[in-house]
């Protein structure tokens, strides 16, 4: 047997294997990957179990752990079962906008279900014309008495046929950039509202993403989260949480890859001897160790440092970049040694390979990340990139 390194630990690791071997999240992950659905079941029983709210308040039900505990949660739902249900872990952190600015009434309607695996609320950002250039949403939100008319299309949105609602950020007519885009939390059954689920996508097919259509659609007033024109500061914070955050989950998915594949060229012989013993399998894996070791280290960082509140939009920004570089390059490694039971379907890694994909597009594409992690080193540059963090597809588009 194979000397592998130990993984991250934390006490709520002992929570999270049993989680996952009482909802059998292995099988399940490759079972929604062939019939895609939203995992109600498993949905309500994390939300039972506290792992829907593993950085929320504990008076919002949460568990309130902090950055970097969630982070070694996260790695080990990743590790234990793929992306699907540690993005879905995530979900409330996807919508901590509304937890933090919406009103009590939204909150105690909307989030609190959320937390307990009971309401499913989506994100909607991204448009046809709108994915990294979040200034360029064309939804509008306008004003008529004591209600909004929504009026526009939303594309690429995770749960388009499955939320009963959304958060929604749109702009106020008339208006250009980010300063004017207001969120509001819609259930999805209003009148003029037409959801459509898009062709599966390469990987997380769990999220049936698809296209929303708003034709005037009458919000109240009071759905509005936070204020007027303020909705892209409040999504710019979160997004940075998200970064890192993400990060840990696509190295816990790539470092069981790694393990499996470990394991397999141990006991497994090529012209007379164990492919461990071939140079050609034995260095790039050993490689992929100090990568996987090496941003697991910078992740950590990254999360201890939001933890204490430094400043760390470059931090995170280059912590999803790094992991999803590296989670790739494993997983790849995965499929190639396990030759074509790996390119198959008979084993996880492709899969895998192709749900970390999304990585590198989700929650702002990797030139995005790295043009935020530039203006660490070029701060008076004159450069101005854009914002820190599109929307996916995926979790918060």
């Amino acid at each position: 047997m194979a000397d592998r390194p130990p993984l991250p630990h934390d006490p709520i690791v002992v929570e999270v294997r049993a989680l996952a071997e009482r909802l059998a999240l292995a099988r399940r992950y490759r079972e929604l990957d062939a019939h895609p659905a939203f995992p109600r079941e498993e949905f309500r029983a994390m939300g039972k179990a506290g792992f829907l709210g593993l950085r929320t308040p504990i008076r919002l039900g949460g568990r309130e752990l902090s950055l970097p505990r969630t982070g070694i949660a996260l790695f080990h739902l990743g590790y234990l079962g793929g992306t699907t249900f540690a993005k879905l872990s995530l979900q409330p952190e996807f919508s901590s906008v509304l937890a933090e600015h919406g009103s009590e009434s939204l909150v105690q309607d909307w989030f609190l279900p959320l937390v307990r695996g009971e309401r499913l609320v989506g994100n909607q950002i991204t448009e046809p014309g709108a994915g990294s250039d979040a200034g360029a949403i064309a939804l509008t939100a306008e004003r008529a008495g004591d209600d909004y008319l929504l009026s526009g299309t939303k594309s690429e949105a995770a749960f388009a046929a499955d939320a009963e609602a959304a958060i929604v950020y749109a702009r106020s007519p008339d208006a250009s950039g980010t300063h004017r885009i207001s969120a509001f939390l819609v259930p999805q059954e209003l009148p003029g509202i037409v959801r459509s689920v898009a062709d599966p996508d390469l990987g997380e097919r769990w999220q049936r993403r698809g296209t929303i259509v708003y034709d005037r659609v009458r919000v109240p007033a009071r759905h509005r989260i936070g204020e007027e024109g303020e909705a892209f500061s409040y999504v710019q914070r979160e997004l940075t949480r998200e970064h890192a955050l993400l990060a840990a989950i696509y190295l816990g998915v790539a470092r069981a890859s790694w393990d499996e594949t470990v394991e397999h060229v141990g006991e497994r012989a090529a012209f007379g001897k164990p492919l461990a013993a071939q140079e050609a399998v034995a260095f790039p894996l050993v490689e992929d160790l100090a990568r996987l070791e090496s941003a697991w280290l910078y992740v950590e960082r990254t999360l201890v440092r939001l933890e204490h509140g430094l400043p760390s939009d470059g931090d995170a920004a280059l912590a999803k970049w790094l992991a999803v570089d590296v989670a790739l390059r494993t997983i790849d490694h995965a499929i190639q040694f396990h030759g074509g039971r790996g390119y198959s379907g008979a084993l996880p890694h492709e899969q895998r390979w192709r749900d970390v994909r999304s990585g590198r597009i989700a929650h702002g594409p990797s030139e995005i990340m790295l043009l935020v992690a530039s203006r660490r080193l070029w701060p008076r540059s004159g450069r101005s990139p854009p914002p820190a963090g599109s929307p996916p597809p995926g979790e918060t588009a």
